[in-house]
């Protein structure tokens, strides 16, 4: 799911019907699962691609050092490197890498997902009191 699915699906259920506050508030733990299975998906694949990365920079560490296999860099599509980079310069290497950068963008995209989901279910905490608040000034302005 995109980050512009999720922010879609949040503006849609994040509406109060404050004539309904009772179905609101019952509606709470629904939302709450479906944000927390989300969120836990998110949060997993967020693992593998960090997991992920670990393995792309010890082979770009091995491939700029000159010691990478070629059915390692035959699997990458990457061609044999020709020229002679100082240990204290591989990273530099790396990081302007167009793999390695392609990789933390996966990463921070997915890192923005977890937050926006981790966001949506502090809100859905709240949303109880948020909720009672509403009851309680309703019950104030009729005089109870």
């Amino acid at each position: 799911m995109t980050l512009d699915e999720l922010n879609n699906l949040w503006s849609a259920d994040a509406q109060i019907d404050r004539t309904e506050l009772g179905d609101e508030a019952i509606r709470i733990p629904q939302l709450h699962s479906k944000y927390f299975k989300l969120y836990s998906q998110e949060r997993l694949s967020l693992r593998k691609s960090l997991e992920a990365s670990k393995s792309l920079l010890r082979d770009l560490n091995f491939y700029y050092l000159g010691s990478l296999d070629r059915e390692t860099m035959s699997d990458y599509g990457w061609e044999q490197n020709e020229h002679i980079i100082l240990k204290t310069d591989v990273s530099m290497h790396i990081d302007a890498n167009p793999v390695w950068i392609q990789s933390n963008l996966k990463i921070a995209y997915q890192q923005e997902k977890v937050d926006f989901l981790d966001s949506i279910i502090k809100s859905l905490n709240g949303r109880g009191f948020n909720i009672s608040a509403a009851i309680n000034w309703e019950k104030f302005k009729v005089g109870i």
